[in-house]
Formats: structure tokens, C-alpha cells, sequence
């Protein structure tokens, strides 16, 4: 016979549970966890942290305002010290797919740091009459101003954990790159046609200033995010707050993430509107989409080796075929699509969600709360290991590189101002039937000196920028 562990019994509006005795949620989160067995999905660490923090804060100021006692107060603080040091994650078991608005979620939080705090004061955990989620922990709060603050902070603090360091070290290898290949001419493609040459150095510092671009747009988007509507509680009135609360409990946050947090303009319009985290994750979108584009330019660059361009070779990082030897495939750049794509559904139901909203909430905060960090943390882990596994050990092969110049058939075009449009069409399309090269016919028909060929069909000149010298 298996002996069953202890238990402890708890009592909500709805009637009394058992659960387990070393658990630290309680009885919603429960009731919680058998309403909603959808994905196995968990809250996003970041989440939980922001989650913990605002609840840090508002148990620190209303102890100093004398809203609960000091003694609760401290412990509150106490247990939250300890979970955003790393204790108890394990406790915080609510699906990402669960009640609207995201209130399964929040009582688990209230819950764990309700009795988390009991032990502290020496207590039994469930002795919620000494110290209550409700009543104590989540005093002057609800769901409704404290899941749209922690999508806030959640998002603020992924993405000065992960995307913003991994997308300026992505920047600086970019600009390394641009440096080494410098003078390196490659032939420039359009329509996957061949156009006129360009520098390889030109084409690394071309994604760097994009991925730059990105950033600004990025950070300009997160600025929303520093305005909180907490201290609005249920329907942005405030009802049930100290009238200083609302300003020191921003202030408290804002020294914790180091942030220029500011208590939003009106509370009733930032529980209402998704739009920071639209805009927000529109711009991580659009971030992704130029991704996409990079690293497909990257495989094809690397294509081959023997049948397609190969003017540079990525580092092989692991064999590529489970029947072909000695192939090496271009993983992280494929990788790196696939995060894209996902990072552009994510948004996509963002969207959705952040239309889906009634009169004073909307209920669809935990899927973007979820979809908004998650895409946050899935690019900047994204870009670290393609910058350290991709960008930073790319090889140019020179010699291809020069040779597909040399033999491109748009080098004529630099022919137009000296022969016209027409000749060299003509010149063109007799070089791909014979095989003869421009300078060749151009010479033979008499329509250039070899000198002044020479010159217009420098390629170094060819390939600069304007403003290079």
C-alpha cells in the first residue's frame, strides 16, 4: 500500500481542498491547476519576476503607510527576496493558457508569498488568517492594474537581459566583419539575377546598420512600457488605496529595475488598452522579418560548396546529413528563420488579443503576457547564438568572390554613359552567347580605347559607395 503525503486543508469562497502540505500555492491556484491542463507551458521567469517585484513593493509601501502591519509587511518583502534570488520557482505551476485577465496566475504569486511569509513569522503555511493573499500580500491591488504592470516590467527586464546586449553584440561582429571584408568585391544580385559588384564588406555593414536601426525602434516602443497604471486596482478608480500609494509604489519599482518608471496619465486607459505591448511587439516583428531576410542571404552566400555561390563558408558547427558525409549544413542561420517565424505568429495573436478586450479589461492578458516576453527572450537568445555560433567565424572566399565580379554581365552596365543603352544590351547579349567578355567585344568593335575600358570597368571604383574613398 503507497502511503499518501500529508495534506493540508484549505477554505476560498467556494468550499474547503486538500493539497499538499509542502506546497506553497493554495487553494485557487489548486483549483487552477485542474481547470487548466492545456499546454504545460509555465510562466516565463521574467513574468515571475515582475509578478514578485510589484508585489515587493507594494507590500513595502503599504507597510510605511500603515495599510498592513510592518511585521507582515517584512515578511512579504522577505519572501520575495528570496524567490527573486531563485527559491521556489517550482511553485509557480498555472498554465500560460488560463483565466482571463491572467487572476490564476496572480493568486498563485499571492499565495506562494502568503506562506512563504507565514514561515518566516514562524507560522503554519494555509494560517491565512494571520496573514492572507488577499487581505495582506495583494492589499490596494488586482488582477486588473497588476497583470498589465507585469507585462510592463516582465518585458522591460527581457529586454535588457537578453535582446538588447545580444543585439548590439550581433551589431559590433556585423561591423567587425564589414572591417575584414572590406576590400573584398563580390557580384552584386537582384531578382537572384547578377547586378553590379558591391563589397562584401558593404553587404555585412548594410545588416549591421538594419539590426542597428531595429534597436532604436525597439527602445523607442519599450518607452510605453515605463508608464504603470498600478494603484488603479479594479477598474482604474484606485478604490481601496492610500492616496499615496499609487506614487511611491511606481517609485519603489523604478529603483528596483533601474527604469524611468512613471505612474500612467489616466489608470482607467492603461488597463484598457494593449497598445504598449502591440507596439512593442510590432517592432519585434519587424526586427524579426529583417532576420529572416539575413540569414537567408547568409545561406545563400554559403551555398554549396561545389554547386552554389559559396563566397563565404559559415562555421560548420555540426554534420549536416544522416546519410550524406562530409556535409555541413548552415544551422543556425536556418535556426534563425524558425525563431522568426514563430516571433511573427506570437505577434500575430498579440494582435488578436489586445483587440479582444470589453468595457473597463481585457482578458486576454495572460497569452500577451506570455507571447510578448517569450518573443523578447526567443530573439535574444536567438541572435547571441547566431552571433557566437555564425557571425563571428565567417571566412570569405576572395578568389570566388572576384571571380563572380569579373564575370558578371552587369559590369556592362557601367558601359551606358560611354556607348549607350543599346550597344550595350548588344554587347551583353553576345558576351552570354559566345563567351567572349565585355572588354573583348567592346575592343573589338571599336567602341572604347583600352584605356578608358580599362577605367570604367575598375571594379574597386565600381563597388564604392558614394562618400568612400
Amino acid at each position: 500500500m503507497v502511503e499518501s503525503s500529508p495534506q493540508r486543508q484549505e477554505t476560498d469562497s467556494m468550499g474547503v481542498r486538500s493539497l499538499p502540505a509542502e506546497a506553497y500555492y493554495g487553494i485557487q491556484t489548486l483549483r487552477a491547476l485542474e481547470n487548466f491542463p492545456i499546454s504545460g507551458l509555465r510562466p516565463l521567469a521574467a513574468y515571475v519576476d515582475a509578478c514578485v517585484l510589484i508585489k515587493k513593493a507594494a507590500a513595502m509601501v503599504n507597510g510605511d503607510l500603515g495599510c498592513i502591519p510592518a511585521d507582515l509587511s517584512q515578511a512579504i518583502v522577505q519572501a520575495a527576496d528570496e524567490i527573486l534570488n531563485g527559491a521556489l520557482r517550482d511553485q509557480f505551476v498555472v498554465d500560460v493558457y488560463q483565466a482571463g485577465a491572467g487572476t490564476s496566475h496572480h493568486m498563485n504569486v499571492n499565495e506562494v508569498l502568503a506562506n512563504r511569509a507565514l514561515e518566516l513569522l514562524g507560522d503554519q503555511k494555509g494560517n491565512y488568517q494571520r496573514l492572507n493573499p488577499n487581505d495582506h500580500v495583494n492589499y490596494g491591488q488586482s488582477t486588473n492594474d497588476v497583470i498589465p504592470t507585469a507585462i510592463r516590467i516582465g518585458g522591460l527586464l527581457a529586454l535588457e537581459r537578453t535582446l538588447f546586449p545580444a543585439l548590439a553584440d550581433a551589431i559590433a561582429t556585423l561591423d567587425r566583419n564589414a572591417e575584414g571584408f572590406q576590400a573584398v568585391v563580390r557580384s552584386g544580385r537582384t531578382h537572384l539575377q547578377d547586378a553590379v559588384p558591391v563589397r562584401l564588406g558593404d553587404t555585412f555593414r548594410a545588416w549591421a546598420q538594419i539590426l542597428s536601426e531595429h534597436l532604436i525602434r525597439i527602445e523607442t516602443a519599450s518607452g510605453d512600457l515605463t508608464l504603470l497604471g498600478l494603484g488603479g486596482s479594479a477598474a482604474g478608480t484606485g478604490l481601496n488605496t492610500h492616496p499615496h500609494y499609487r506614487q511611491r509604489v511606481v517609485a519603489r519599482l523604478a529603483e528596483f529595475i533601474d527604469q524611468p518608471l512613471r505612474p500612467a496619465p489616466h489608470l482607467m486607459a492603461a488597463m484598457q488598452s494593449m497598445a504598449p505591448f502591440v507596439a512593442v511587439s510590432g517592432a519585434l516583428r519587424n526586427l524579426a522579418q529583417d532576420c529572416v531576410k539575413i540569414s537567408h542571404d547568409l545561406r545563400l552566400l554559403d551555398s554549396g560548396p561545389k554547386t552554389g555561390l559559396k563566397e563565404i563558408q559559415l562555421p560548420p558547427v555540426q554534420p549536416g546529413s544522416s546519410i550524406m558525409p562530409g556535409k555541413y549544413n548552415p544551422v543556425m542561420a536556418e535556426m534563425t528563420s524558425m525563431v522568426c517565424f514563430q516571433v511573427m505568429g506570437y505577434d500575430s495573436a498579440i494582435a488578436l488579443a489586445a483587440q479582444a478586450g470589453q468595457l473597463e479589461l481585457n482578458v486576454m492578458m495572460p497569452l500577451i503576457a506570455y507571447n510578448l516576453i517569450h518573443s523578447i527572450e526567443l530573439l535574444g537568445n536567438t541572435l547571441a547564438a547566431l552571433n557566437h555560433r555564425c557571425l563571428q567565424g565567417i571566412q570569405a572566399d576572395r578568389e570566388r568572390c572576384l571571380a563572380y565580379a569579373e564575370g558578371s554581365l552587369a559590369l556592362v552596365t557601367a558601359l551606358n554613359p560611354h556607348i549607350g543603352y543599346l550597344n550595350a544590351a548588344a554587347i551583353a547579349k553576345e558576351s552570354l552567347e559566345t563567351g567572349k567578355s565585355l572588354r573583348q567585344l567592346v575592343l573589338e568593335r571599336g567602341l572604347m580605347s583600352a584605356e578608358d575600358l580599362a577605367q570604367v570597368l575598375d571594379l574597386d571604383t565600381m563597388s564604392q559607395l558614394p562618400g568612400d574613398t
